[in-house]
């Protein structure tokens, strides 16, 4: 009855042909930020800081994703 509600993961898009899913790495810190790099132009949208991999995978379920592309 009072028990903890579990989060719905809200499912968003990206449009594939415009951009794709990557994870970037810095060699230095080890600091990952997740977001989308533009097949064109390779500009990087950052999305979410990725601190742990819980966070790593909310991300994957909320973008629909199995895996990702690490950039450094």
């Amino acid at each position: 009855m009072f028990g903890r509600k579990k989060k719905r993961v809200e499912t968003k898009t990206y449009d594939a042909a415009v951009c794709k899913p990557v994870l970037k790495c810095s060699i230095c810190t080890g600091e990952q930020v997740a977001g989308f790099q533009d097949l064109k132009t390779g500009r990087f949208e950052e999305v979410q800081l990725i601190r742990n991999e819980q966070e790593l995978q909310a991300f994957l379920d909320t973008y629909g994703l199995r895996e990702i592309e690490k950039i450094y």
